[in-house]
């Protein structure tokens, strides 16, 4: 009996299988890649325990970062500050305020204030917050215009495609060190930010990891 089907046919099992596995390794890259977290993350802005102005604090009042995120040039991870961090100012600064109750509660209690986490590394991320401060990095590449925030919001993405934009290019992200906590810095008259990038780029020997997936995945 003459068979029904060509003798070619016996590989499409084959194949299809093969086109199955391509596809979804395509489509789990891509949205790894692409989609997680540029577009689930950007906008992220949750309700805290207690509402804190960062324009009022930052842009009005001139308070440092450091104050109250006091690890960031000196540990792998930044940090919130704490109740006492809080209360040295609001035991007299609008002391009595209702908004600020459940920072009284905490103090009262010890019970530490359970601020929500806006930027979060994933933990399959290797990630030094100091060593990104420590050469040039300023807050608002990562994090915006913090200093004119009434609410504070996911502002980048933080995608991997984003972090490499700026390991393949730092000179535009690079300013003087004594500058990252100015907010509000722009480059000097008659420099730009890629003049001064890459001055810097090449006196403090920057060369963040761009081929090797260990540099961030370890």
């Amino acid at each position: 009996m003459a068979n029904f089907f060509p003798r070619s046919s016996n590989w499409l099992p084959l194949k299809v299988l093969v086109c199955v596995i391509v596809l979804g390794t395509t489509v789990t890259v891509g949205v790894g890649y692409y989609f997680t977290p540029k577009y689930t993350r950007v906008g992220y802005q949750p309700i805290q325990p207690i509402p804190f102005p960062h324009d009022v604090h930052v842009k009005q009042l001139g308070m440092d970062c450091r104050y109250c995120h006091s690890f960031v040039e000196v540990a792998a991870h930044s940090n919130v500050p704490n109740t006492q961090v809080c209360m040295n100012c609001h035991s007299q600064v609008q002391k009595g305020n209702p908004k600020l109750q459940p920072l009284y509660d905490s103090w009262q209690t010890g019970k530490p204030i359970e601020w929500v986490q806006i930027h979060k590394t994933p933990d399959f991320v290797f990630f030094n917050h100091s060593v990104h401060v420590n050469r040039g990095v300023s807050c608002v590449s990562c994090h915006g215009k913090i200093n004119e925030m009434p609410v504070v919001y996911h502002h980048e993405s933080h995608s991997m495609s984003w972090c490499l934009d700026c390991h393949r290019a730092p000179e535009n992200a690079l300013r003087p060190t004594e500058q990252v906590f100015n907010l509000d810095w722009q480059p000097p008259a008659g420099k730009t930010q890629m003049d001064i990038g890459l001055q810097l780029k090449h006196d403090w020997k920057v060369q963040p990891p761009v081929e090797s997936c260990a540099g961030c995945h370890r």
